[in-house]
């Protein structure tokens, strides 16, 4: 894969107000239709133990944690986050092949390879994804659903969300650009 310049320049971005307000509907529905904010480690906690059931059950049914997922007759998939996690690629799909943006790049700076923008992009997603389940929830679930009910809890780690990644952000930049 590699960087093509025409995806990105030649094709109209949405405007972010339409967006913004289309995200408040999507979370509205979402408290609506199933009485739960928007997120995703659930979800992924959920595919996690069902792999772990296949591999070993007695293992599942004895973890009181997994358990709760997927011990005995439980089906992991039974929970309102898992249309959820499914809904954001099919909807990521159908917006980029709607708007003519749908290509296999991978965004990168001129002094980083492809291989090692993706080993960035592996080793960041390993550690949100710990740090997702370290803390029972991920920053979608707590940004978004949290501070559309005016979390305090919610507001204060975005601030220290933000507040890190600018500064990671500074320190990795020559990789980068």
């Amino acid at each position: 894969m590699s960087i093509n310049t025409e995806v990105h320049t030649t094709r109209q971005w949405s405007n972010p107000y339409t967006a913004e307000v289309l995200l408040g509907i999507v979370l509205f529905l979402a408290y609506f239709v199933t009485s739960h904010g928007l997120g995703a480690s659930g979800g992924v906690q959920r595919f996690v133990a069902w792999l772990t059931d296949l591999v070993s059950s007695e293992h599942v049914d004895r973890n009181t944690y997994l358990a709760n997922y997927a011990g005995g007759n439980t089906n992991p998939f039974n929970s309102y986050i898992i249309p959820m996690i499914v809904g954001v690629p099919l909807g990521a799909f159908v917006s980029a092949w709607r708007s003519k943006r749908l290509a296999a790049v991978t965004g990168r700076g001129p002094n980083i390879s492809t291989r090692r923008r993706w080993m960035f992009a592996l080793a960041g997603g390993v550690f949100m994804g710990f740090g997702a389940r370290l803390a029972r929830g991920c920053t979608s679930g707590l940004a978004l659903s949290g501070g559309a009910v005016l979390s305090v809890g919610a507001w204060a780690f975005m601030l220290a969300f933000f507040a890190g990644g600018y500064a990671l952000a500074y320190l990795v930049r020559k990789t980068w650009n």
